[in-house]
């Protein structure tokens, strides 16, 4: 029986490989900006078809598309779980009275002026703990939503600092998926990695720092913070909940176990059955209230509007808006990797650059355009983090480089983006996407300092030279190593083919 003959695929040209991209930023840019509606979850399946439409232009069988969409979705799912978790510690802990009394003692003790300022520390500890921006946002981040509503700080402000800290922390944090990521895709260790990311992760940081302070104390003082609102929350808080220190004890134990170096969902889990334990024990809840407050989110109408806003939400169920964003997502990045239109638009930019200051530059810009076309935070670290270490190589410079850039353009510009993974899950979780100011709360993009700054200074050392190591002797032997065992490789291969489509000799006759 003849084989089947084999669908010759073809790479796409630039102007073909742009077609699903610009159509489906049209697309998200009339469903947000004509119709005003924040779901941008159709125009990107919209994006979807039109990739594997392209695709099949190609020559691609669908079921080709279709691996690379999975194989994208199937990379992140360890993160969903944790969005799951999230989802879970946010219902729990709130009605374990952690919180709650996270909010009270913040608003005795935080003074409105340095609140911002502390918003951005206080994230940037948890996170680098953590390990997990997500975490951090989803815990600390949204009790400091509530604080910040107790001193009348608008929720844009507070979410700015909160995801400057949050997602500067996951940058610099040995625990973080996307710093082994960055590391890993461009041949780095991954200490290595983080001490090259300082020289511009300190500036940023001490930047948004005097920000925050400036802003806290010229906007945001003591006068303007309204008294009468604080005593009215902590009043509800003491009238509805048990406060007490004691019940920080389920935050204090996932930030130890991180710190033990535990993985990200067990440290998690261990978080919601603490918070569990502690609801039933302290405030008197019943074990099935507690499966509905992890499932469908905590309820309690407390005559205080900030806080029944803030309090009524959490559950596995909040979370499915931001999955089912991320799966489409996730999806469309997919089908663009596997049909080659990414890797068309990375090599048309690349055949462009021949300095190391354009090279890094592009290395910067290139993740932050994957980041706003796939919404993909992991495809815009491991695609231009492959596909640029030779050009790094070929011109001498260390990979440190482009490591980290692809973070600066990869992991820090991820929230900042509205469906992206990292935007939906900040707007999902601090309930930015609720209500009439919905609009005006993505303000909290600009007002994230530390997380563009950070590729502005990166840009800025490319091009004065500073902070951009060449390669050292080991680094140059690890290449030539890795060559030769490519080759090999390649070798091997080519010889296993030869020898599958080589004619079978007949047995011979003893």
């Amino acid at each position: 029986m003849e084989d089947k003959p084999k669908r010759v695929r073809q790479k796409p040209s630039l102007g073909l490989a742009l077609v699903p991209v610009v159509l489906t930023l049209v697309a998200i840019g009339v469903q947000i900006f004509y119709f005003g509606d924040f779901t941008p979850h159709i125009p990107l399946a919209i994006g979807l078809a039109i990739t594997s439409l392209v695709g099949v232009k190609l020559g691609f069988r669908w079921k080709r598309i279709e691996d690379g969409v999975f194989h994208v979705i199937n990379v992140s799912l360890p993160s969903v779980s944790v969005l799951i978790l999230v989802g879970m510690i946010i219902g729990v802990w709130i009605a374990s009275g952690t919180v709650p009394s996270l909010i009270y003692y913040g608003l005795l003790l935080l003074s409105p002026a340095f609140f911002l300022a502390a918003a951005m520390l206080i994230c940037a500890v948890v996170s680098v703990s953590l390990g997990t921006s997500w975490g951090t946002v989803g815990t600390v981040g949204l009790a400091l939503v509530g604080i910040g509503a107790g001193f009348e700080i608008p929720l844009y402000w507070t979410a700015g600092a909160v995801v400057s800290g949050a997602f500067f922390g996951d940058k610099i944090s040995p625990l973080s998926d996307t710093t082994n990521l960055a590391s890993a895709v461009t041949g780095n260790d991954v200490f290595s990695h983080i001490k090259n990311m300082m020289p511009t992760t300190i500036p940023a940081m001490l930047i948004a720092l005097v920000i925050y302070l400036v802003v806290g104390f010229t906007m945001i003082d003591d006068q303007v913070a309204s008294f009468e609102r604080i005593d009215a929350i902590t009043a509800s808080l003491d009238e509805h909940f048990t406060i007490s220190v004691w019940l920080l004890l389920p935050a204090l134990l996932v930030i130890g176990l991180a710190v033990k170096k535990m993985p990200p969902i067990p440290s998690l889990f261990a978080g919601v059955v603490a918070g569990a334990i502690t609801a039933m024990l302290v405030q008197g809840v019943g074990l099935h209230d507690i499966v509905t407050y992890a499932n469908y989110g905590y309820s309690i109408e407390t005559g205080v509007e900030a806080m029944d806003s803030l309090l009524n939400r959490g559950g596995i169920q909040s979370m499915m808006w931001t999955i089912s964003l991320i799966l489409i997502a996730l999806g469309f990045g997919g089908a663009l990797e596997k049909t080659g239109c990414l890797e068309t638009i990375i090599k048309a930019i690349m055949s462009k650059v021949r300095s190391f200051k354009g090279v890094q530059t592009s290395a910067i810009a290139t993740s932050f355009a994957t980041n706003l076309v796939a919404g993909d935070p992991y495809l815009s670290v491991a695609l231009p983090g492959r596909m640029y270490a030779p050009t790094y190589r070929g011109l001498g410079y260390s990979t440190l480089n482009l490591s980290r850039g692809v973070e600066e353009g990869g992991t820090l510009m991820s929230p900042l983006i509205p469906w992206n993974a990292g935007g939906a899950f900040v707007i999902s979780v601090l309930g930015l996407g609720i209500g009439e100011g919905s609009v005006e709360n993505l303000l909290y993009i600009p007002l994230a300092f530390a997380c563009w700054l950070s590729p502005l200074i990166g840009i800025l050392y490319a091009q004065m030279g500073w902070f951009s190591p060449k390669a050292t002797d080991a680094e140059r032997a690890m290449w030539e190593k890795q060559g030769e065992a490519i080759a090999s490789s390649e070798a091997l291969g080519a010889a296993a083919d030869a020898a599958v489509t080589s004619p079978t000799p007949a047995p011979s006759s003893s």
